[in-house]
């Protein structure tokens, strides 16, 4: 009888996207146990104008990217308001958080934001405050700094969890 498999950790970006504060989240995910890497925050001056927001998105990413070196990351999906001009706006930020990880070679997984709520917390309408309590639970040693940190660790968690199902559909898909 051969030994069960040796489960290897994956190092997970989580990306919460703004134009005012893209969030960011790195865990280690390995089978259910869930470690704490490191957590921040994106923030280009409000006064630059947009292009130049976008470029420092990016780099702040790309920074992340290469001191953590995830395997993994994960991006929320766009929430569609009544405003369009600032839904195309937060989708342009979104565009740049799922190329920072892209150009260094990591795929990139998409949540909406109420199955990231059910995940961590168990329901798909849970506020900030719900968020902020399970992730201490899950995550003891993190203190995100910001709403925008903790919902990209929320992000992150979100895709441990997921990440076997989307190899298997993945898998299926090319069989």
């Amino acid at each position: 009888m051969a030994p069960p498999p040796i489960r290897s950790s994956v190092r997970i970006l989580g990306i919460d996207p703004g134009l005012r504060r893209t969030g960011w989240g790195i865990i280690e995910s390995e089978g259910n146990r869930l470690t704490f890497v490191g957590c921040g925050s994106v923030n280009p001056p409000d006064d630059l104008p947009l292009s130049a927001r976008l470029l420092a998105i990016h780099e702040g990413l790309a920074a992340v990217l290469g001191d953590f070196r995830p395997a993994e990351a994960a991006v929320e999906q766009t929430f569609v308001n009544k405003d369009g001009v600032a839904t195309l706006k937060l989708g342009q930020a979104r565009g740049v958080a799922m190329l920072a990880p892209a150009m260094f070679g990591i795929s990139v997984a998409e949540y909406a934001p109420n199955q990231v709520k059910k995940t961590v917390v168990g329901a798909g309408h849970a506020d900030k405050n719900q968020i902020a309590v399970m992730l201490k639970i899950l995550l003891p040693k993190a203190d995100p700094k910001s709403a925008d940190a903790a919902d990209a660790l929320a992000i992150a968690i979100t895709h441990a969890h997921h990440r076997g199902s989307i190899e298997l559909r993945l898998k299926m898909a090319g069989a």
